[in-house]
């Protein structure tokens, strides 16, 4: 009578989404109106202050450029309300809107996360600075962002879409580009810039 090995249990199934990532889902737009002028309507659609303006230091971390190759980001970000690393998948659109697994966990020690990831192999490859201050239209969350290249809006959550129209913006006409990319085509214009969008 021979034995035979155990059969390998089934491999699990490869989740669609990484365990814990949230769906991130933003309209972004250029602003050519002043920001006060934004804040009007925003009151008027029922719109509320929810924080106020804060600047945000935001470092982009990479290696062997095996994560903005393939259109992912991993940040570590400071602001008024604390310190966040972030990491959010490729980006695809649906409708106009930009939809990105999420994954971001708060961090009590920036400099000792940055020291990690540098142990570890990552190094900054980007810095990049705004300031923002966030607004609640119902479930959306609407951001007023003012940096050195200019004015932005971005709707954030399930109904970014419904919450841009009502207040005036066509979802068909929202800015695809991140801020990254966004920088990087202003500085085809304006080579003498630096590398980091800094104030």
């Amino acid at each position: 009578m021979t034995s035979s090995s155990p059969e390998p249990p089934p491999a699990a199934p490869v989740p669609s989404r990484p365990a814990g990532a949230n769906e991130e889902r933003e309209l972004k737009f250029a602003l050519a109106e002043p920001l006060d002028e934004l804040r009007r309507r925003l009151t008027g659609a029922g719109a509320h202050l929810e924080r106020s303006a804060a600047r945000e230091c935001n470092w982009v971390f990479d290696r062997r450029d095996e994560l903005f190759g393939s259109s992912r980001l991993l940040r570590l970000r400071t602001d008024g309300s604390g310190c966040r690393l972030t990491f959010k998948g490729p980006p695809r659109f649906e409708e106009g809107v930009k939809v990105r697994d999420e994954i971001e966990v708060g961090i009590g020690h920036a400099e000792r996360m940055r020291d990690l990831l540098v142990r570890i192999g990552y190094r900054v490859v980007r810095r990049y600075e705004k300031v923002r201050e966030e607004w609640r239209l119902g479930s959306t969350v609407v951001a007023l962002d003012h940096t050195p290249i200019g004015d932005f809006v971005e709707f954030e959550g399930a109904e970014a879409a419904a919450a841009a129209t009502r207040c005036g913006f066509d979802p068909a006409h929202a800015e695809r580009r991140s801020y990254l990319r966004l920088y990087e085509d202003w500085r085809r214009e304006h080579p003498d810039l630096p590398p980091d969008m800094l104030f």
